[in-house]
C-alpha cells in the first residue's frame, strides 16, 4: 500500500471528519449526516468568498447551482442555506447530482449557459466534495486503496454573470464527450456502509486512447484547433492522468505544473478540483484562451473554453 501513497504526488489533503472519525465503522447514516453538516459549512464559506471577490451580496444572485456527489441531501444544500446567508425567496435553485469528477467543469460550463440565457442574470456555482466521508476502512479492494491515497475534501465557488462589470473571463464554449458502454469505469456503488468508491485502474490508458480523438471532436465543433488553445485547466485526477494528459496532448514538460501543484498541495477532490486549477491560473495572470476539461462517470469528459 504504501507505494501508492509514494507515487501519488500529493502532499496534504484536507478531510471533512477528524482522523479518528475514519478509524471507527461508520453506516450509512453516519456518514451522510456527516455530509450534510460539513457540505452546509462549506457552502457558506465558498460562497461568501465568491461574492466577496466580486464585490456582491447574496441578493444579487439570481441562480444557485449547487453540485454535489458525495452525499445526499434533501432539502438540498443551499436550501437549507439561502436564507440565512441572505439569498433572496425567489433565487433559482438547480441542485446537480451524479456528476463526480466532471462536476466542476460542466457546473461552469451550465452556470454560463444558464446566465447567457437569461441576459443580465447572475448564476454562483458552489462545488463541494467530500470524498473522504466513503473511506471505509475494512475495504482492502485496489480501488479503496488509490482512492484513500488520491481523494480529499473541499469545495469551490464561482460566479457567473451576463450583467455589466468587471470579469476574470468569460466562457466562450461549453461541450461534452460520453463513451458508450463506459459505465463501470467510475462511479458509486452503494452497500450497507453507504457509497463506496468505483475507480477503475484502467483510467490513464483510456486516457492515451481516447481523449485525444474526443478533445479534437469538440474543437471541431466550435471550429477550433489545438493552435487557438493557449493554456489548459484540467481536473488532474491523478499523477498518472496527468502523464497520460500530457503524452496524448503531446505537452512540454511544465506545461501542466499548475494542475500538478494543486494536485499536490490538496489532492483530488474531485468536482471542485479544476476550479482551483483554473483560480491558481488565472491568479498567476496566465491569459488567451484556456481549455477547461475534467472526466468523470459516465464515462464522460466535460469541456469549456475560457478567455481571459
Amino acid at each position: 500500500m504504501k507505494p501508492v501513497f509514494d507515487n501519488a504526488g500529493i502532499a496534504q489533503r484536507f478531510a471533512a471528519c477528524p482522523a479518528d472519525w475514519y478509524a471507527t465503522p461508520n453506516d450509512w447514516q453516519t456518514r451522510n449526516d456527516a455530509y450534510v453538516r460539513v457540505s452546509c459549512q462549506l457552502f457558506a464559506e465558498a460562497a461568501g468568498k465568491a461574492l466577496d471577490e466580486a464585490g456582491l451580496t447574496a441578493a444579487e444572485i439570481d441562480t444557485v447551482v449547487t453540485v454535489s456527489s458525495t452525499g445526499i441531501a434533501t432539502p438540498t444544500i443551499e436550501a437549507r442555506q439561502m436564507h440565512g446567508a441572505g439569498f433572496r425567496d425567489t433565487v433559482r435553485r438547480v441542485p446537480v447530482f451524479g456528476l463526480g469528477c466532471a462536476g466542476g467543469a460542466t457546473g461552469l460550463s451550465l452556470a454560463a449557459r444558464l446566465a447567457a440565457a437569461d441576459p443580465g442574470s447572475t448564476v454562483m456555482v458552489v462545488v463541494i466534495e467530500l470524498c473522504t466521508l466513503a473511506f471505509q476502512y475494512e475495504e482492502t479492494s485496489k480501488s479503496n486503496v488509490v482512492a484513500s491515497a488520491l481523494f480529499g475534501d473541499g469545495a469551490a465557488a464561482a460566479i457567473v454573470s451576463t450583467a455589466d462589470g468587471d470579469a476574470l473571463g468569460e466562457f466562450e464554449h461549453t461541450g461534452e464527450h460520453t463513451w458508450p458502454e463506459t459505465l463501470d469505469i467510475m462511479g458509486w456503488r452503494v452497500d450497507g456502509n453507504g457509497l463506496g468508491v468505483i475507480f477503475d485502474r484502467s483510467i490513464p490508458a483510456f486516457v492515451k486512447k481516447q481523449m485525444h480523438s474526443a478533445t479534437q471532436g469538440f474543437l471541431d465543433n466550435h471550429d477550433l484547433s489545438f493552435d487557438d488553445i493557449d493554456g489548459f485547466a484540467f481536473h488532474p485526477g491523478g499523477a498518472k492522468v496527468l502523464d497520460a494528459l500530457e503524452e496524448v496532448f503531446a505537452l512540454d514538460q511544465g506545461v501542466l505544473n499548475t494542475e500538478r501543484g494543486v494536485l499536490h498541495d490538496y489532492g483530488n477532490m474531485s468536482a471542485p478540483t479544476v476550479m482551483f486549477v483554473l483560480s491558481r491560473a488565472l491568479q498567476a495572470g496566465q491569459g488567451g484562451r484556456r481549455l477547461i476539461s475534467a472526466l468523470g462517470p459516465g464515462f464522460t469528459a466535460s469541456y469549456a473554453t475560457f478567455i481571459s
